[in-house]
Protein backbone atom coordinates (compact mmCIF):
# COMPACT_ATOMS: atom_id res chain seq x y z
CA UNK A 1 0.00 0.00 0.00
CA UNK A 2 3.00 2.25 1.27
CA UNK A 3 4.48 1.58 -2.62
CA UNK A 4 1.25 1.93 -4.23
CA UNK A 5 0.59 5.42 -2.60
CA UNK A 6 4.32 6.46 -3.32
CA UNK A 7 4.24 5.18 -6.87
CA UNK A 8 1.15 7.86 -7.83
CA UNK A 9 2.73 10.55 -6.58
CA UNK A 10 5.76 9.87 -8.15
CA UNK A 11 4.07 9.65 -11.45
CA UNK A 12 1.93 12.57 -10.68
CA UNK A 13 5.28 14.52 -10.19
CA UNK A 14 7.92 13.06 -12.90
CA UNK A 15 6.86 14.15 -16.72
CA UNK A 16 8.82 12.25 -19.74
CA UNK A 17 10.29 13.83 -22.56
CA UNK A 18 11.84 13.25 -25.63
CA UNK A 19 15.33 14.36 -25.93
CA UNK A 20 14.94 15.62 -29.48
CA UNK A 21 12.20 14.75 -32.16
CA UNK A 22 12.34 11.42 -33.70
CA UNK A 23 14.69 10.30 -31.29
CA UNK A 24 12.85 8.00 -29.76
CA UNK A 25 15.32 8.84 -26.66
CA UNK A 26 13.30 9.86 -23.51
CA UNK A 27 14.31 11.38 -20.04
CA UNK A 28 12.46 12.89 -16.82
CA UNK A 29 13.46 16.67 -16.82
CA UNK A 30 16.87 16.96 -16.35
CA UNK A 31 16.15 19.82 -13.46
CA UNK A 32 13.29 18.24 -11.72
CA UNK A 33 14.52 17.79 -8.00
CA UNK A 34 14.32 14.04 -7.76
CA UNK A 35 16.54 13.61 -10.77
CA UNK A 36 19.14 16.23 -9.45
CA UNK A 37 19.13 14.09 -6.14
CA UNK A 38 19.91 11.30 -7.92
CA UNK A 39 22.81 13.00 -9.56
CA UNK A 40 24.53 14.07 -6.54
CA UNK A 41 25.08 10.67 -5.23
CA UNK A 42 26.61 9.38 -8.66
CA UNK A 43 30.11 9.98 -7.45
CA UNK A 44 33.42 9.01 -9.90
CA UNK A 45 36.87 8.19 -9.91
CA UNK A 46 39.58 8.43 -11.92
CA UNK A 47 41.94 5.20 -13.83
CA UNK A 48 43.82 4.88 -11.23
CA UNK A 49 41.13 4.37 -8.12
CA UNK A 50 38.90 2.44 -10.60
CA UNK A 51 38.91 -1.34 -12.03
CA UNK A 52 38.93 -0.16 -15.70
CA UNK A 53 40.92 2.48 -17.35
CA UNK A 54 38.09 4.82 -17.89
CA UNK A 55 38.60 8.91 -17.59
CA UNK A 56 35.28 8.64 -15.12
CA UNK A 57 34.19 5.46 -13.64
CA UNK A 58 30.71 5.60 -12.29
CA UNK A 59 30.05 4.34 -8.83
CA UNK A 60 26.43 2.94 -8.89
CA UNK A 61 27.17 2.23 -4.58
CA UNK A 62 27.22 6.03 -4.19
CA UNK A 63 23.01 5.29 -5.35
CA UNK A 64 22.68 2.18 -3.14
CA UNK A 65 24.38 3.35 -0.04
CA UNK A 66 21.34 6.94 0.05
CA UNK A 67 18.16 4.97 0.36
CA UNK A 68 16.56 7.98 -0.20
CA UNK A 69 18.09 8.65 -3.57
CA UNK A 70 17.83 5.25 -4.53
CA UNK A 71 14.04 4.65 -3.50
CA UNK A 72 13.59 7.91 -6.04
CA UNK A 73 16.19 6.27 -8.75
CA UNK A 74 13.85 3.12 -8.71
CA UNK A 75 10.36 5.07 -8.52
CA UNK A 76 10.92 6.89 -11.55
CA UNK A 77 11.67 3.75 -13.48
CA UNK A 78 8.36 1.89 -12.05
CA UNK A 79 6.39 5.54 -12.44
CA UNK A 80 7.05 5.27 -16.52
CA UNK A 81 6.55 1.62 -17.21
CA UNK A 82 3.31 1.23 -14.59
CA UNK A 83 1.46 4.40 -16.80
CA UNK A 84 2.26 2.19 -19.53
CA UNK A 85 -0.44 -0.40 -18.26
CA UNK A 86 -1.64 -3.32 -19.75
CA UNK A 87 0.80 -2.25 -22.65
CA UNK A 88 3.72 -2.09 -20.76
CA UNK A 89 7.08 -5.32 -20.18
CA UNK A 90 5.82 -8.54 -19.24
CA UNK A 91 9.99 -9.61 -18.10
CA UNK A 92 12.66 -7.15 -17.17
CA UNK A 93 16.49 -7.88 -17.67
CA UNK A 94 19.39 -7.06 -16.01
CA UNK A 95 22.73 -6.26 -17.52
CA UNK A 96 25.82 -8.38 -15.62
CA UNK A 97 26.23 -7.23 -12.81
CA UNK A 98 24.60 -3.55 -11.54
CA UNK A 99 21.92 -4.46 -13.59
CA UNK A 100 21.49 -6.83 -11.12
CA UNK A 101 21.02 -4.50 -8.57
CA UNK A 102 18.32 -1.85 -10.39
CA UNK A 103 16.50 -4.31 -12.20
CA UNK A 104 14.71 -6.61 -9.41
CA UNK A 105 13.17 -3.81 -7.49
CA UNK A 106 11.66 -2.30 -10.77
CA UNK A 107 10.47 -6.25 -11.49
CA UNK A 108 8.74 -6.44 -8.32
CA UNK A 109 6.65 -3.00 -7.89
CA UNK A 110 5.86 -4.31 -11.80
CA UNK A 111 5.06 -7.91 -10.93
CA UNK A 112 6.79 -9.06 -13.61
CA UNK A 113 9.62 -11.62 -13.78
CA UNK A 114 13.55 -10.61 -13.54
CA UNK A 115 16.05 -12.64 -16.22
CA UNK A 116 19.92 -12.24 -15.65
CA UNK A 117 21.76 -11.14 -18.62
CA UNK A 118 24.99 -12.92 -17.09
CA UNK A 119 28.68 -13.09 -18.82
CA UNK A 120 29.95 -15.85 -21.07
CA UNK A 121 28.83 -19.60 -19.53
CA UNK A 122 27.75 -17.78 -16.01
CA UNK A 123 23.93 -18.82 -16.44
CA UNK A 124 23.34 -22.66 -15.15
CA UNK A 125 21.32 -24.42 -17.48
CA UNK A 126 21.64 -24.32 -21.13
CA UNK A 127 22.43 -21.42 -22.68
CA UNK A 128 21.96 -18.57 -25.78
CA UNK A 129 24.63 -16.26 -26.27
CA UNK A 130 25.42 -12.95 -27.43
CA UNK A 131 27.93 -11.91 -30.34
CA UNK A 132 31.48 -10.68 -29.24
CA UNK A 133 30.95 -7.52 -28.11
CA UNK A 134 33.65 -4.29 -27.22
CA UNK A 135 32.94 -1.34 -24.19
CA UNK A 136 34.17 1.69 -23.73
CA UNK A 137 37.71 0.71 -22.48
CA UNK A 138 40.34 -1.64 -23.77
CA UNK A 139 40.65 -5.20 -23.15
CA UNK A 140 42.28 -8.17 -23.92
CA UNK A 141 38.97 -10.11 -25.20
CA UNK A 142 35.87 -9.01 -26.35
CA UNK A 143 32.87 -10.44 -23.81
CA UNK A 144 29.65 -12.03 -24.75
CA UNK A 145 26.47 -12.54 -22.81
CA UNK A 146 24.31 -15.42 -22.23
CA UNK A 147 20.50 -15.90 -20.57
CA UNK A 148 19.18 -19.78 -20.10
CA UNK A 149 17.03 -21.02 -22.87
CA UNK A 150 12.72 -20.77 -21.84
CA UNK A 151 14.07 -17.36 -19.03
CA UNK A 152 12.14 -15.56 -22.03
CA UNK A 153 9.42 -16.46 -24.62
CA UNK A 154 8.69 -15.34 -27.81
CA UNK A 155 5.80 -13.79 -26.12
CA UNK A 156 7.89 -11.50 -23.91
CA UNK A 157 7.76 -7.50 -24.33
CA UNK A 158 11.14 -6.96 -22.28
CA UNK A 159 12.74 -4.31 -20.40
CA UNK A 160 16.31 -4.10 -20.71
CA UNK A 161 17.88 -2.28 -18.04
CA UNK A 162 21.71 -1.67 -17.35
CA UNK A 163 23.56 0.75 -14.56
CA UNK A 164 24.76 3.31 -17.87
CA UNK A 165 25.26 3.36 -21.22
CA UNK A 166 28.67 3.83 -23.06
CA UNK A 167 29.43 3.13 -26.03
CA UNK A 168 26.35 0.90 -26.63
CA UNK A 169 28.35 -2.73 -27.31
CA UNK A 170 26.58 -4.05 -24.15
CA UNK A 171 23.57 -2.72 -24.65
CA UNK A 172 23.53 -4.26 -28.04
CA UNK A 173 24.39 -7.62 -26.39
CA UNK A 174 20.82 -7.68 -24.94
CA UNK A 175 19.34 -6.72 -28.17
CA UNK A 176 20.78 -9.33 -29.91
CA UNK A 177 19.64 -12.09 -27.54
CA UNK A 178 15.83 -10.78 -26.74
CA UNK A 179 15.41 -10.67 -30.66
CA UNK A 180 17.41 -13.73 -30.87
CA UNK A 181 14.68 -16.39 -29.18
CA UNK A 182 11.82 -14.47 -30.83
CA UNK A 183 11.02 -11.97 -27.79
CA UNK A 184 10.46 -8.17 -28.47
CA UNK A 185 12.63 -4.94 -26.84
CA UNK A 186 10.06 -3.09 -25.06
CA UNK A 187 12.58 -0.47 -23.94
CA UNK A 188 16.58 -0.14 -23.13
CA UNK A 189 16.35 1.80 -20.04
CA UNK A 190 19.41 3.11 -17.72
CA UNK A 191 20.40 5.31 -15.13
CA UNK A 192 23.18 7.40 -16.75
CA UNK A 193 24.02 8.66 -20.04
CA UNK A 194 27.02 9.55 -21.74
CA UNK A 195 25.90 11.43 -24.77
CA UNK A 196 29.55 11.62 -26.29
CA UNK A 197 30.37 7.72 -26.43
CA UNK A 198 27.34 7.95 -29.35
CA UNK A 199 25.83 4.36 -27.23
CA UNK A 200 22.00 5.50 -28.37
CA UNK A 201 22.84 6.08 -32.00
CA UNK A 202 25.34 3.19 -32.15
CA UNK A 203 22.23 1.54 -31.42
CA UNK A 204 19.98 3.00 -33.66
CA UNK A 205 22.60 2.10 -36.60
CA UNK A 206 23.00 -1.57 -35.43
CA UNK A 207 22.43 -4.22 -38.69
CA UNK A 208 21.10 -1.46 -40.73
CA UNK A 209 18.77 0.26 -38.39
CA UNK A 210 16.84 -3.31 -36.50
CA UNK A 211 16.92 -1.22 -33.76
CA UNK A 212 16.51 2.40 -35.00
CA UNK A 213 12.50 2.69 -33.55
CA UNK A 214 12.72 0.55 -29.92
CA UNK A 215 12.85 3.27 -27.37
CA UNK A 216 15.40 4.35 -24.79
CA UNK A 217 15.30 6.08 -21.34
CA UNK A 218 18.10 7.48 -19.18
CA UNK A 219 17.65 9.35 -16.22
CA UNK A 220 20.54 11.23 -15.73
CA UNK A 221 23.52 12.17 -17.99
CA UNK A 222 27.33 13.12 -17.21
CA UNK A 223 26.75 16.54 -17.66
CA UNK A 224 24.50 17.32 -14.54
CA UNK A 225 26.58 15.29 -12.79
CA UNK A 226 29.44 17.12 -12.89
CA UNK A 227 32.95 17.32 -12.13
CA UNK A 228 32.79 17.65 -8.01
CA UNK A 229 31.04 14.68 -7.87
CA UNK A 230 35.19 12.92 -8.40
CA UNK A 231 36.39 11.09 -5.26
CA UNK A 232 39.72 10.16 -5.82
CA UNK A 233 41.46 10.85 -2.19
CA UNK A 234 43.40 14.02 -2.08
CA UNK A 235 47.25 13.43 -1.75
CA UNK A 236 47.27 10.14 -2.21
CA UNK A 237 50.97 9.31 -3.10
CA UNK A 238 51.59 8.53 -6.60
CA UNK A 239 52.78 5.00 -7.05
CA UNK A 240 50.68 3.80 -3.50
CA UNK A 241 48.54 0.85 -4.24
CA UNK A 242 44.97 1.53 -3.46
CA UNK A 243 44.60 -1.94 -1.70
CA UNK A 244 44.83 -1.28 2.10
CA UNK A 245 44.93 -3.64 4.38
CA UNK A 246 42.39 -4.39 7.77
CA UNK A 247 44.91 -2.45 10.02
CA UNK A 248 45.13 0.66 7.97
CA UNK A 249 41.73 1.05 6.53
CA UNK A 250 40.01 2.91 9.25
CA UNK A 251 43.30 5.09 9.40
CA UNK A 252 43.10 5.50 6.02
CA UNK A 253 39.48 6.16 5.87
CA UNK A 254 39.89 9.57 8.43
CA UNK A 255 43.24 10.17 6.80
CA UNK A 256 41.66 10.88 3.42
CA UNK A 257 38.21 11.25 4.33
CA UNK A 258 36.72 8.40 2.44
CA UNK A 259 33.29 7.98 2.08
Amino acid sequence: ENWSRRQKMAAAAITFKELAPGTNHFTPDLAHPDVLTIAKTLRWFGPDFSPKAVPRFYDLSGLTENPVAFQKCIDIFVARYKAQGANGPTAVIGYDARGFVLGPPIALALGIKFVLLRKANKNPGVLVESSPYHKEYAEANADTMCIRVGSIVPEDRVLLIDDLIATGGTAISGFELVSGVGAKVHEFASMICLPGLDGVAKIRQHEGGKFKDVPVFTIVDDVIIGDDMGRDPKGWPAGKERIVGFVEAEATRKQYSLE
